[in-house]
């Protein structure tokens, strides 16, 4: 039986993708369930439709990411904290701090989106990594200098 996926499952196939199941795991799960619709030509032809929407939605989602992406990375994140003479921060810069710094820069990013793995908590200049909507990635140059005290 060819049926038409609505959800993604894992094994059997991606959103809009036609498929060939056996009678009964459509009948008594998939088509009950939502997940799948029956593949009649009327069918197949709004999902074709809603595919080319999904396209050109995505085109424009892209567009906007890569835009955003380069006002981030050309955009200064430096920070200027107490630390001790081997190195350390007394203290630590967040995603949260990133996230201001940016948007003093008039750039407004959820921190959420900041992939930091742990706090940095040393001296020095690291990259960290934006990830954006439309499987874009921007990358910041933070720098740590020490206060003069």
């Amino acid at each position: 039986m060819e049926i038409i996926l609505t959800e993604s499952i894992d094994g059997l196939g991606e959103i809009g993708e036609i498929v060939n199941v056996k009678p009964g795991y459509a009948r008594n799960y998939l088509l009950p369930k939502g997940f799948a619709v029956v593949a009649d030509q009327g069918n197949v032809k709004e999902v074709e439709h809603q595919k080319r929407q999904l396209e050109r939605k995505a085109l424009k989602i892209a567009k906007t990411s890569e835009a955003l992406k380069a006002k981030i990375e050309a955009a200064a994140c430096e920070f200027e904290l107490r630390a001790s003479e081997e190195g350390k921060l007394f203290g630590s810069v967040t995603s949260a701090d990133i996230a201001a710094k940016l948007a003093e820069a008039d750039v407004e990013i959820d921190r959420k989106k900041i992939q930091l793995d742990e706090a940095i908590k040393a001296l020095g200049e690291q990259t960290v990594n934006v990830k954006l909507p439309g499987n874009v990635v921007a990358e910041i140059k933070v720098t740590v200098v020490a206060a003069a005290e």
